[in-house]
């Protein structure tokens, strides 16, 4: 058996996996697409040295801003950790917000047409046009429920979805709503921390951007964006550096905005994410339910992963 501990941002996961680390021997498997980032500390909310140090965690820092992180390499990567954790004895511990990696994992990979670089190059020179929200006004015309849950911002996923009805002639969503759902190696115990008070969540995520930004331009994640910037090699097209946070960091040392702005947006960024964590968690009906908010969150979860373990 394997657990996760999915949720938005800011709902607690990693404190709820450190307290079951802390009842039983388990290891840890992020499934967090910006944790796998090295050098992207600040942004990424990564454990800090201690907190990687009192129990094994997988797959953060494994590559270099410079590259990429497919949902294939990730399932590849987790359901082998899986066996290893297990054959070592230990429960694997499945933690993050990267729903997409989570619906991967569990429901197999799809069967879209591959990347096509002139296609891509046609929908990035009409978004220089008209913009990413027109690009994306466009996409809720031909295919309305992938629409619904991208930003109008999300210029990767608007393009990937673009792209896929050029090369298919079908909407993206049509095409996964075909896939054959696979069937895991082991059983997947799944637990969804998600806010009774959306509000409270928004505080919280105002209080994490805030303390990430710190008081200063040479410290917090604004000087973390500047060390990136200055090797010279990274640019605002790279998955990494569209993370949330970085990108508007990135933006701020453009000059296109006031430090005010700044922390605005990257709130205002962060709040936008949650909402399609939260979207995304919806559509996923096996899961176990706990309020996030909850001051007895990491208790409820503990006892039921308890009876489960003991009923198996």
């Amino acid at each position: 058996m394997a657990v996760a501990i999915m949720g938005p941002t800011a709902s607690g996961k990693t404190a709820a996996a450190l307290a079951i680390a802390r009842q039983m021997p388990v290891e840890i498997i992020s499934v967090d697409s910006a944790l796998v980032y090295r050098g992207m500390d600040i942004g990424t909310a990564k454990p800090t040295a201690e907190e990687l140090a009192s129990v094994p965690h997988h797959l953060i820092d494994i590559i270099d801003p410079l590259e990429s992180y497919s949902v294939m390499q990730f399932r590849e990567d987790a359901i082998r950790l899986v066996a290893e954790i297990q054959a070592r004895g230990k429960l694997p511990l499945l933690v993050g917000g990267t729903m997409m990696y989570f619906k991967g994992l569990v429901d197999g990979l799809d069967d879209l047409p591959t990347a096509d670089a002139d296609v891509r190059a046609r929908i990035d020179a009409e978004a220089a046009r008209i913009g990413w929200p027109g690009m994306h006004a466009k996409l809720r015309a031909l295919d309305p429920v992938t629409a619904d849950r991208l930003a109008p911002n999300d210029a990767q996923r608007i393009n990937r979805a673009l792209e896929i009805i050029e090369l298919s002639g079908k909407p993206m969503s049509e095409l996964l709503a075909r896939r054959e759902k696979t069937v895991l190696p082991f059983e997947l115990l799944s637990f969804a921390l998600e806010p009774s008070d959306r509000a409270v969540l928004h505080e919280r995520i105002a209080l994490r951007f805030e303390q990430m930004l710190g008081e200063r331009d040479d410290a917090g994640i604004v000087a973390e964006t500047a060390g990136l910037r200055a090797r010279g090699d990274l640019h605002l097209g790279l998955p990494a550096m569209r993370c949330v946070g970085y990108r508007q960091s990135w933006e701020y040392l453009d000059g296109l905005y006031d430090r005010r702005q700044l922390r605005e947006n990257g709130i205002v960024a962060t709040r936008q994410l949650a909402k399609r964590q939260l979207t995304w968690l919806r559509s996923m009906p096996e899961r176990i339910v706990i309020d996030c908010l909850a001051s007895d969150a990491t208790a409820q979860l503990l006892a039921t992963l308890d009876k489960h373990i003991r009923s198996a």
